[in-house]
């Protein structure tokens, strides 16, 4: 019943978005085939793996007239997308030198296949669309790039580890961990993970593996949690990496702070092991919102840092960007930009805030302290800087522990990935807690600056036990005067919770082991 509930509630959310997409996307595509001539563009399908038909669009230089040859970029499309998605990207890298070629992922729209969700048949599309573009265009074979939003940034680095011929990747809004994604904290994401079903089954052809991983992750079936988490190692980067460094790969990531669907912490995570040329970008928004003006043409700094990155390691151009700060931040609070040398660099001042008192805390009840909802709630902190708040003085004590630092005499530049370590004793053997960072002001209304959830399962009721959990990265400038809180529920509508009825957890800080919160603050 649940699993039913929640692809009804997705596919209402996403309903509205593909019902209108569909005649937007055919009008489009009528336009661009009339003027081929001018711009390049040809509409063209593709044979992906086993032969299935992949939609596709081709734009070249003006000009191009197979006397010269010019690096390639391959754009999959993000899920549920249609294949003009990077139309404006493509005619803006078209204009730069570029041969553009973007399809359709097997099992959307008109592409043929089911949906693998980045699975081994996706990563050979890549590579057969690859061929295709060797054989098909003016395309340097010794200078193949891909890039894509969200889903095509997944498929991107995955097919970057197995085709050597990739040599720079730009992978935006997307996940190089899918477990540490959707999973993190040992906790389905419940919003996201709908949205994506729910979009999927609208605008493709789920195939019966992703039908019943799907289904057994929202029903919470701990059967097969080992089943779920295998499938998702595979269709992660993170489990290629030494091919990816072996390879040499110049890998671009971007995203946002409060991305709901592929939180920043695995992107952060990951960077790090990279050997190659590389690149971090992280600014406000949420899902895939930091490059969506980009893909309506418009004026757009990450989109604008991928193509001065392929210039630089598909082209040679000579133009900067590897002489700058690879870890580039923008800040939530003031949207001015920061650069580090590295990600460890970023918070490497730290600050805790001791969690000495002692809290009950009843379960399934939410307090009123929550992550806000998957899309709206980070896109209104990007544009307006209005993240979810609570009045943390009203917080019922029943449901939530309240911590709270001393008034801050300066700004804190919250910087990275804020850490709690507390000692918990539950009276059941399952259980969920969400921890949420605030800034809290003269008033009491505190604006969120991070959170992330955490479950248990298999633990002896009234035997104390450690949790270590990360909150999710960002960077917030705690004005001068205001203080930080941590709060502690147990309900957030964004996650499946795992309390029993009933249940109770006690959150204490032993001496031999004292809890706290470790605030991440940018040295000056």
């Amino acid at each position: 019943m649940r699993t039913a509930l929640v692809f009804a509630v997705s596919a209402a959310l996403v309903a509205g978005t593909a019902v209108g997409l569909a005649p937007a996307a055919h009008a489009t595509a009528t336009t661009d085939a009339a003027g081929a001539a001018e711009s390049g563009i040809r509409f063209v399908d593709i044979s992906g793996d086993g032969g299935t038909v992949l939609k596709a669009n081709v734009v070249t230089p003006a000009g191009a007239d197979g006397s010269a040859r010019y690096p390639v970029i391959v754009l999959p499309t993000s899920w549920a997308m249609p294949q003009i998605e990077y139309l404006a990207q493509a005619r803006k890298l078209a204009d730069a030198g570029y041969v553009v070629v973007s399809y359709n992922s097997r099992g959307f729209w008109q592409s043929g296949g089911e949906i693998e969700t980045a699975g081994p048949k996706d990563v050979a599309d890549a590579s057969k669309v690859i061929d295709w573009a060797l054989a098909n265009t003016p395309a340097d074979p010794a200078k193949v790039g891909m890039a894509g939003v969200s889903y095509g940034a997944g498929i991107s680095l995955l097919a970057s580890a197995h085709d050597k011929r990739i040599k720079a990747v730009a992978a935006l809004s997307g996940w190089a961990d899918l477990i540490d994604s959707i999973y993190s904290g040992r906790t389905q994401h419940l919003q996201a993970a709908a949205l994506l079903g729910g979009a999927g089954y609208l605008t493709g052809r789920p195939g019966p593996e992703l039908q019943r991983i799907l289904g057994d992750f929202l029903s919470s079936d701990l059967s097969k949690e080992e089943e779920m988490i295998a499938w998702g190692k595979k269709r992660s980067a993170v489990t290629y990496l030494d091919r990816i460094n072996a390879n040499g790969t110049a890998v671009m990531l971007g995203n946002a702070w409060g991305d709901t669907i592929f939180p920043p912490n695995q992107y952060a995570s990951f960077y790090e092991k990279l050997k190659g040329p590389k690149r971090l970008e992280f600014r406000p928004g949420d899902h895939a919102t930091a490059e969506g003006t980009g893909l309506l043409g418009l004026p757009n700094d990450t989109w604008t840092n991928a193509h001065r990155w392929f210039d630089r390691h598909l082209k040679g151009a000579d133009n900067g960007i590897d002489r700058e700060q690879p870890v580039q931040l923008k800040s939530r609070s003031t949207g001015g930009y920061e650069g580090y040398p590295d990600w460890k660099s970023v918070g490497a001042g730290q600050k805790r805030i001791a969690l000495d008192d002692t809290e009950h805390v009843w379960a399934n009840v939410d307090s009123g302290a929550n992550g806000g909802v998957v899309l709206l709630s980070n896109l209104l902190d990007q544009f307006l800087q209005a993240p979810p708040v609570a009045s943390i003085p009203l917080l019922p004590r029943a449901f939530a522990g309240v911590w709270q630092s001393e008034r801050y005499d300066s700004v804190q530049r919250v910087r990275g990935t804020a850490k709690l370590h507390t000692t918990v004793t539950a009276t059941k053997e399952s259980g969920t807690l969400v921890a949420y960072l605030y800034d809290v002001g003269p008033l009491g209304l505190g604006k969120l600056v991070s959170n992330a959830p955490y479950t248990f399962h298999g633990k002896t009721p009234g035997t104390p036990f450690s949790v270590d959990l990360e909150l999710f990265s960002t960077s917030y400038d705690v004005p001068a005067g205001h203080r930080l809180a941590l709060v502690v529920d147990t309900v957030d509508p964004l996650y499946i919770e795992h309390n029993p009825t009933g249940a109770q957890l006690t959150f204490s800080s032993p001496s031999a082991d004292p809890s706290y919160v470790s605030i991440p603050l940018r040295e000056e």
